[in-house]
């Protein structure tokens, strides 16, 4: 891979510039701002997201050209929130995606189109869906930043593809997998941001560790019977990308998803918990596009639609989260 690219300046598009620049000598960084794209350069780190970061930055190029940054590059990894992929890519043409490799390092769907990443760029873009990739975990940016060991998993129906990345984001303290399961690793990714939505709910509500267990266990068994009605393959739903991930994300106090419910459960409002994190917990956008998607396949999703009711359509957590534990096993 000649030329590899990262699209965004978040977090998690932080830490895989990181990752790349162990092993790339040239690295492409779209960020949105102007001004960040040049603090970075005079700087050595990203403003806003990890900063404790530092970048050699003679390896960066730095730009909030986003047409300029995709035609001088061949991979293209996209770490933008979904609900703003559209309006970020607005100016961007079929042409301009023509021959690119893309991966997706977002953890959710385009909810204009209820289209994971994947099919986004499949069926919008023309994309050959043997040009596309998913980047999961379990991995938490900020771990990443202080080089804690963590696992990545590349998934493409072009393995070759994928392992040709995974080459280029493994290091010292990332280890890296190659799968084929497109389809499952992102829509398990987008499940368990939902599924820890519904752990932080309880955990705000004071729920303990028992019920959480139960429910991650719970969990776990959702994510397969969906995945399994959406894209039947084998797939061994222990592996780290869909369990490992549902773990951490359900687990961590890194987990914007977790947080995010642990304030609902608290009380808070859905805006005024947008409002205070200043982050985009991708569970919100995707319980909805799932709630949607699953009118056509009609698998028991209990959990998710106890995220559902809550968020949506305001119904008290407590209560909520009262009957779904009658629902558990």
């Amino acid at each position: 891979m000649s030329s590899i690219a990262v699209i965004g300046g978040g977090s998690w598009a932080t830490a895989l510039v990181k990752m790349l620049c162990n092993n790339c000598e040239s690295v492409g960084w779209w960020v949105r701002s102007k001004e960040t794209a040049e603090y970075i350069k005079k700087y050595h780190h990203n403003p806003n997201y990890l900063s404790s970061v530092e970048f050699d930055v003679k390896k960066l190029s730095v730009t909030s050209d986003l047409k300029e940054l995709i035609s001088k590059s061949d991979v293209l990894i996209m770490a933008i929130p979904s609900a703003f992929l559209k309006e970020s890519l607005a100016e961007i043409t079929k042409e301009e995606l023509k021959n690119k490799k893309i991966f997706s390092a977002i953890k959710g769907i385009v909810p204009e189109y209820n289209l994971i990443i994947a099919e986004f760029f499949n069926q919008i873009y023309e994309v050959p869906i043997e040009n596309i990739g998913v980047i999961t975990g379990p991995c938490h940016a900020e771990e990443v930043a202080m080089e804690k060991l963590s696992y990545l998993t590349i998934a493409s129906q072009n393995t070759d593809n994928a392992k040709v990345l995974s080459d280029n984001l493994a290091c010292r303290y990332i280890k890296t997998t190659v799968s084929d399961d497109i389809y499952g690793t992102e829509y398990s990714a987008v499940l368990k941001n939902v599924i820890s939505i519904a752990a932080g709910i309880c955990h705000g509500l004071g729920y303990g560790d028992n019920f959480l267990a139960a429910l991650i266990a719970n969990g776990i068994g959702e994510i397969k019977r969906f995945v399994d009605a959406v894209h039947p393959i084998t797939r061994d739903i222990k592996d780290s990308a869909y369990l490992g991930d549902l773990l951490v994300t359900a687990y961590s106090q890194f987990s914007r998803n977790r947080t995010f419910g642990g304030m609902i459960g608290k009380g808070y409002s859905v805006k005024s918990a947008q409002m205070e994190m200043n982050m985009v917990a991708e569970g919100y956008y995707g319980v909805k596009c799932v709630h949607e998607i699953n009118k056509e396949f009609k698998v028991d999703m209990p959990i998710t639609e106890a995220v559902y009711h809550i968020l949506y359509e305001k119904i008290s957590p407590a209560m909520e989260m009262k009957l779904l534990s009658d629902k558990l096993s």
